[in-house]
């Protein structure tokens, strides 16, 4: 049983969309999912730099648009399971038939503008905790008032709060945990701090019509399965303020009987935890058009036609 992935913010590297142009058909989908969004995807996803990328409101369209055009390139498959990592959670409700591309790149644009305005009222970041135990760690985050804003298993979490947090924690490391390394976002998402940017997401998934999910979809708040569009919906809108559970949503690969996973493009984060938390399940990053090949044999082997 294979489970097709889409990796959250931070994925995104500068030029990462450049090879996937090569293919026929992938810059015209680009161009009309811009022009819906009134974003420039193809520039973003090949001669922006980093600090252009990194602004919230530009890297989460861009990272489902990816998501969407890798995943096509691969072919018609069915994957038995879908997920994603925060805003991979649209790129995964586009590959389930929740929303088709067009909603998808709409909501995440409003998703993206919204946060980006949350982040700006009080500085904020993110940093992930390499090693140690969970139950040591939660809480000293809560300690020093951070949130762990992502458990992602594998040994790792991702605090989140201001600034002054973050710096005291680097002084004062969690039993342990080996590294803090802070990561390239504009805020601390999945927390209170997001809470403004719920209400204006919730008015734009209002406008929306969800179709109810045509393959199993895992929700990352607690790694449930969710059967119907309008609950999809409503854990999109929450979890913008909400923690993220990879942790759990492996274990239900785990449970469903997982033998494959492919995160799509731009791929890596996810089955590197992966190959960690799940021992002989097969992985595959698609990072370029050149892993295409690979991960159609991967699916013709896991998935169904």
């Amino acid at each position: 049983m294979l489970v097709l992935v889409a990796p959250g913010q931070g994925a995104q590297t500068p030029g990462f969309l450049t090879p996937w142009l090569d293919l026929p058909g992938v810059e015209d989908r680009l161009r009309t999912l811009s022009a819906a969004v009134d974003l420039d995807l193809v520039h973003y996803g090949t001669h922006a730099d980093a600090d252009e990328i990194r602004d919230t409101a530009i890297a989460q369209p861009l990272l489902v648009a990816a998501g969407i055009v890798s995943a096509t390139a691969l072919g018609a498959v069915t994957p038995g399971a879908v997920a994603g990592h925060s805003v991979g959670e649209i790129t995964a409700a586009a590959f389930a038939g929740v929303l088709d591309d067009t909603a998808a790149l709409t909501l995440v644009r409003r998703r993206g503008l919204a946060m980006a305005e949350a982040a700006a009222i009080t500085e904020t970041g993110m940093s992930a905790l390499l090693g140690g135990d969970p139950e040591v760690t939660v809480p000293h985050l809560e300690k020093l008032g951070l949130t762990p804003a992502n458990v992602n298993g594998a040994g790792q979490i991702v605090a989140a709060g201001t600034l002054e947090q973050l710096a005291a924690l680097t002084e004062d490391k969690p039993e342990g945990v080996r590294k803090v390394v802070p990561l390239k976002v504009a805020g601390a998402f999945h927390t209170r701090h997001m809470a403004p940017a719920v209400e204006t997401l919730a008015k734009a998934a209002a406008e929306l019509a969800p179709a109810d999910p045509k393959v199993v979809y895992v929700s990352n708040k607690d790694g449930r399965t969710v059967a119907t569009g309008a609950e999809v919906l409503e854990r999109l809108v929450g979890q913008v303020a909400n923690p993220v559970r990879w942790d759990l949503c492996m274990e239900t690969f785990k449970e469903l009987g997982a033998t494959a996973i492919i995160e799509v493009c731009p791929g890596g984060t996810l089955v590197g935890l992966a190959k960690r938390a799940l021992p002989g399940v097969k992985t595959l990053a698609l990072k370029t058009p050149d892993d295409l090949d690979a991960a159609r044999e991967l699916l013709s082997e896991h998935g169904a036609a």
